[in-house]
């Protein structure tokens, strides 16, 4: 057994290597999925009662969804920090610093039982230590330690380990009761954590039966409690299953891919990962969501993945180290790369988390061997290596641009990947761009509503109203339950001056989303437009009892108490929005409009006036501005004001007609322009 100071030294070794490769991330943001699991997740927002925390959200896209022990982590770094990312990353990098010493500590207790002792007991200590430092550098690792929201898999394997350490303590321990009772209870909070814990009691009794017992039998005559213990774990999955419907209709058959096709994704899939093991490029965080297209695609990958497991069932039938090493390579996997479709990611990085540990230690095994047990120079290159590879991948995760830029530079046939660059392109204000990477999205990928939606808002808001038209109509054809769908389609109709078209898919995302603040705002600004004053009154203030603070909002409710003859109440929401905002120059003029209509031009004029200097280009009020100043005899300023909207818009009919009016005041009886 190592001494208390040889185990303090590997504890601050691999909590100083954790930190030297991850420690520049405290500053990273959320990305991706993070969002709806975290910064969207209202049972994060408060620790007690606990029984909020402890019931998850559901749905597409939330991975918390019947996963209450890793929903109440994110509440506990929610209480520590809020919104901010640095506690969620710093509990991230402790849990995995935790499960590389649990590591070490599971990897030498089972170097030095009797089957193993003879070959590995006199370096049993710095094989283990090699072992766990390379599975805790190994930059496969990254997306479960850096991606926040997948410390699902590093939290769950923190649980797996220690399950397995404290049932290999309870081995020699005089009192092996307690050390059971600890597997059991972490056993039992993996179960809540993530569903990959289903092969935890299963391994237990193989490590039993390889190492300690010689025989099922003899593990149950011996340990039956615990193997009783650790079976009822499975409760806990079994209602964590239940109670989040099939993870929100993305695991399960019956979504879409068939368990036939799904295998043999997952064929390519493993494979995949073995290679990513030995090396580790290129690194992606989406590989989509594609399946094979049928054997023969596959055929080398399935042949290679049979005879490994052939020779895996052959060296465990046996009680052979290397059968028990392989089972934890492909039991582990099994729940999610097996026959059980994960429709949304058919493969993923973050999986390996734990089976990258088999083949690590099969490696470092080998190496021992050819080397004549010299193994410490070559371990030591590839740890240096691997914390180096680590510290470069974390650096793609600094902004969801970045993130999205090198994932579609590596799989430029991910329309997922094309799809989110487009959003993170919006999100700086870069639509064309994300123009062109929705384009190609829906050239791979026609039949999705999420790319085809967002392509109709991005080809609406660089004014193209009528060629983002056809987008929204076909989103809500695909998907008439898509909220988003119905708006971006409302907001196309509406640019393109149809808002009475508008209003049924506006009332159709609030049937959908009831809550909405925004969904009932825009309603209300579209049924205004449509000259439905009344009905636009109760969207909009149902809108502000949701956000009181919308300053648009209430502008828009200035506009329809004006249209329904409410000049006071109208008076008080543009003050009400300017007080919000003061360099609004929608409601100065609307506000502009409101003295008008009580003829106190001089005021109007003043509030048009405001408007243009906010915004030179906002002709309908320079056109409003103008009138007023022909109403209070200013003429020849007005037909200035007309002329200037005419060099930019030299087609408005109504400013030719009122230009032509002015004129003819100036000039009685030249009626020239």
């Amino acid at each position: 057994m190592p001494s208390a100071g040889q185990v303090v030294a590997a504890g601050a070794l691999i909590a100083g290597v954790v930190l030297a490769a991850h420690g520049h991330t405290f500053r990273l943001p959320f990305v991706f999925d993070d969002r709806a699991s975290i910064l969207d997740n209202p049972s994060i927002r408060h620790l007690w009662p606990l029984s909020d925390a402890l019931s998850p959200p559901r749905g597409t896209g939330v991975t918390v969804a019947g996963r209450p022990i890793l929903n109440l982590s994110f509440a506990l770094n929610y209480a520590i920090s809020g919104p901010a990312t640095w506690s969620y990353h710093v509990l991230n990098l402790v849990i995995h610093a935790l499960a590389g010493l649990t590591l070490l500590g599971f990897v030498h207790r089972t170097l030095t039982l009797p089957l193993l002792a003879e070959r590995f007991c006199r370096h049993a200590w710095w094989l283990a230590l090699t072992i766990a430092g390379l599975w805790t550098l190994h930059p496969l690792q990254t997306e479960s330690v850096t991606y926040i929201v997948q410390r699902a898999e590093s939290l769950m394997g923190l649980f797996y380990l220690l399950t397995m350490y404290c049932y290999v303590r309870s081995i020699d321990a005089p009192r092996p009761e307690a050390w059971q009772a600890l597997a059991v209870m972490a056993c039992l909070l993996g179960m809540g954590t993530k569903e990959v814990m289903v092969s935890a009691p299963l391994m237990v009794l193989l490590h039993d039966r390889t190492f300690v017992a010689g025989s099922f039998a003899a593990a149950w005559r011996r340990r039956r409690i615990l193997y009783l213990a650790l079976a009822g774990t499975w409760l806990l999955l079994g209602f964590d299953m239940i109670a989040s419907a099939a993870r929100g209709g993305t695991a399960g058959v019956g979504l879409g891919v068939s368990s036939w096709d799904y295998l043999l994704t997952q064929c390519r899939a493993i494979v995949l990962y073995l290679k990513l093991a030995l090396w580790p490029h290129p690194l992606v965080i989406d590989y989509g969501d594609g399946v094979a297209g049928g054997l023969r695609e596959v055929w080398p990958q399935a042949l290679l993945l049979t005879l490994l497991f052939l020779g895996v069932a052959i060296a465990a039938w046996r009680r052979s180290a290397i059968g028990f090493v392989g089972a934890w390579f492909f039991l582990i996997l099994a729940p999610s790369s097996s026959v059980v479709p994960v429709t949304v990611q058919t493969i993923a990085e973050h999986r390996m988390y734990l089976p990258l540990a088999a083949v690590i230690a099969v490696a470092v095994a080998g190496i021992y061997h050819l080397t004549d047990r010299k193994v410490g120079m070559v371990a030591l290159a590839a740890i240096v290596a691997a914390g180096w590879l680590t510290f470069r991948r974390d650096d793609t995760y600094r902004s969801e641009l970045t993130l999205w830029s090198d994932t579609v530079m590596k799989c430029p046939e991910n329309a997922r990947a094309r799809t989110n660059l487009g959003l993170a392109l919006v999100d700086l204000g870069r639509v064309p761009e994300a123009v062109v990477q929705y384009t190609a999205a829906i050239r791979i990928q026609p039949g999705n509503p999420v790319t085809q939606f967002n392509l109709c808002n991005a080809l609406t808001r660089l004014g193209r109203p009528a060629e983002a038209l056809p987008h929204g109509e076909t989103a809500v054809r695909l998907d008439p339950n898509n909220a988003n769908a119905q708006v971006d389609l409302g907001i196309a109709l509406v640019a393109l001056g149809r808002p009475a078209e508008a209003v049924p898919h506006y009332e159709e995302a609030l049937r959908l989303e009831p809550q909405a603040a925004d969904v009932q705002a825009d309603l209300g600004a579209a049924l205004l437009q449509s000259g439905r004053g009344a009905a636009a009154i109760e969207h909009l203030e149902a809108a502000l009892r949701l956000e009181p603070d919308a300053a648009q909002t209430w502008c828009d409710l200035a506009s329809a108490r004006a249209q329904q003859g409410q000049p006071a109440a109208a008076r008080q929401a543009c003050e009400r929005a300017l007080a919000l905002k003061p360099d609004f120059p929608e409601a100065l003029y609307v506000l502009g409009n409101i003295e008008a209509e009580g003829e106190n031009f001089a005021a109007a004029i003043g509030r048009y006036r405001r408007a243009l200097a906010l915004a030179p280009d906002y002709f309908v009020a320079r056109n409003n501005l103008a009138n007023a100043l022909l109403v209070t005899g200013q003429i020849d300023e007005a037909i200035a004001q007309y002329r200037q909207i005419l060099r930019e818009q030299p087609d408005d009919r109504s400013v030719q007609d009122n230009l032509a009016r002015a004129i003819a005041l100036r000039n009685p009886g030249d009626q020239r322009r």
